[in-house]
């Protein structure tokens, strides 16, 4: 698990670097949503490694370890985190620059600060 949240930490590092650019152009944006993906990526599985080091072995898809996440009150937004889920898939269609866009605003009002508050938690455990 340390070499996952090592992981975890130096992604969310990198997106909100990417987040203190105020307007991005095309290329800058795309590279904070890949940062985002990755990021989301290596949130859910950090989180499943620590659910399964805690003995939850049913644990198989970013849905199971979000759930249960939030059961064990590692994370305290689970309706966004659900949210933030399924508006993942949206990121395939990063290369419409209004849904770029949209994801973008997405990414920092909603998402950044929910995979922030995962990682701290996760952090002190």
């Amino acid at each position: 698990m340390e070499t996952t949240i090592r992981n975890f930490q130096k992604s969310l590092l990198y997106l909100q670097e990417a987040l203190q650019i105020e307007n991005p152009d095309v290329i800058q944006r795309a590279g904070m949503i890949q940062f985002f993906e990755m990021t989301f990526e290596l949130a859910w599985n950090t989180l499943k490694d620590y659910l399964q080091a805690q003995g939850f072995i049913d644990i198989k898809s970013p849905r199971s370890a979000i759930k249960k996440g939030f059961e064990i009150d590692l994370i305290t937004d689970g309706e966004g985190w659900l949210k933030l889920l399924e508006d993942r898939n949206l990121t395939a269609h990063a290369y419409d620059e209004v849904m770029a866009k949209e994801i973008e605003k997405l990414i920092r009002k909603k998402y950044f600060p929910l995979i922030k508050e995962l990682f701290d938690i996760l952090h002190q455990k």
